[in-house]
């Protein structure tokens, strides 16, 4: 049964989007089957797999709001064995018209339960805020991936992301667990970079992986051409990082 990883912090910038696709593409690399879930209204994710997110037919909204199947929603990439249910700015409507639908917090959970089987691992992109599509995420999720960026307010909104994530935990979701916490945009230069590293260390209770991801031009650079790091500079140290997080995922997967 594929693993379900949701990627969540509601403060914006701190590297979600860009974890979402390279570790999608790089468990991908490792000849593992994954599903890409965008389920931000941004639709980065959809955008940055070479997805033309403006002019879709069919995106998650529409799976969403029942006016479509899974499959009809589902793309394909052209990368080998990653697929994406895509999202765009539609999506933004979700959450008005999910108002007074029944267990509309479990809307994701029940399209991808029937589908869980087809993949290893299923990577969702949640929005930077705590609203009704990052706790649908947050249903449908095994376990939360929290990327932290290296910089003085990390740890600023991450004890009410924690507490959010344990609401869900008691009220809808008793088996989500805290995957981790990652560090990205990390700056070996700065004094700042390690002292964050040290300061997170020092005052959170759970995982942390070992892999961080550097702060890196060419992982900027490959959203803008579509194309995950592994494909758009192989060789780059934001590749390198991408890659050892696939690494850690694959080797955790074991133990759950």
């Amino acid at each position: 049964m594929g693993r379900v990883i949701a990627i969540a912090n509601q403060k914006g910038g701190v590297g979600k989007t860009t974890t979402a696709i390279n570790l999608s593409a790089c468990l991908a690399e490792r000849e593992k089957k994954v599903l890409a879930i965008d389920i931000d209204p941004q639709g980065n994710t959809t955008s940055g797999l070479g997805i033309d997110k403006i002019n879709l037919e069919k995106t998650i909204y529409h799976m969403m709001i029942g006016d479509s199947t899974f499959n009809e929603c589902l793309i394909n990439t052209e990368f080998e064995n990653l697929d994406i249910l895509p999202s765009n700015v539609n999506l933004a409507g979700a959450e008005i018209e999910l108002i007074g639908i029944e267990d509309r917090e479990y809307i994701l959970k029940s399209h991808i339960d029937r589908i869980k089987d087809d993949y290893d691992f299923i990577i969702i992109d949640c929005p930077p805020s705590l609203s009704t599509l990052t706790v649908n995420a947050m249903t449908t999720a095994d376990s939360i991936l929290v990327p932290i960026q290296c910089e003085f307010y990390a740890l600023e909104g991450l004890t009410q992301l924690m507490h959010t994530i344990n609401l869900v935990k008691k009220r809808l979701n008793p088996s989500l667990k805290i995957e981790g916490v990652v560090f990205t945009m990390f700056d070996a230069r700065t004094n700042l970079s390690l002292q964050v590293v040290e300061n997170v260390k020092e005052n959170l209770n759970h995982n942390i992986y070992k892999t961080i991801i550097p702060r890196n031009v060419r992982l900027a650079e490959a959203p803008s051409h579509g194309l995950p790091i592994n494909i758009y500079d192989s060789k780059s140290a934001g590749a390198d990082g991408y890659r050892q997080l696939a690494d850690e995922v694959i080797e955790n997967d074991k133990y759950n």
